[in-house]
């Protein structure tokens, strides 16, 4: 019970900071909906996400374990189909420049833009149970 209340608590954490970082995620409503989707992605992660790495498992491993990454859009996915306050589109990337390093302006689909945000939140729950840990 702990650890889902943890877990609730930082995807939630999580779902606001890349609602704010990524155009193509918008959450409707409050806090409340934070918490929801939040509470609904680690039900996701919970139950879902072993089945489907245990029927993804050959793919997986030839593909060294980048398949995960579709694996956690295919969970976003079923998150927005669950939570209708959560919806993910396509968006453009308006591109970014530091110091001569130039990443150009583009455009993701909404299959893209489900993967973005699967890795970026799988970056983003990593660091946050790392701070947490500390």
């Amino acid at each position: 019970m702990k650890s889902l209340l943890r877990n609730t608590l930082i995807n939630s954490l999580s779902l606001f900071i890349l609602a704010q970082v990524v155009p193509g995620l918008s959450i409707h409503g409050g806090l409340l909906n934070f918490i929801i989707g939040g509470f609904a992605l680690s039900l996701l992660f919970l139950i879902v996400k072993p089945i489907l790495n245990l029927i993804s498992l050959p793919l997986n491993l030839v593909t060294m374990g980048l398949f995960s990454f579709l694996i956690n859009a295919i969970i976003f996915y079923l998150l927005t189909v669950f939570v209708t306050s959560i919806s993910i589109t396509s968006f453009t990337f308006p591109g970014f420049s530091f110091s001569g390093f130039i990443i150009p302006k583009m455009f993701f689909n909404t299959f893209f833009a489900f993967i973005i945000i699967a890795f970026l939140q799988s970056f983003i729950v990593t660091f946050l149970s790392w701070l947490i840990k500390k």
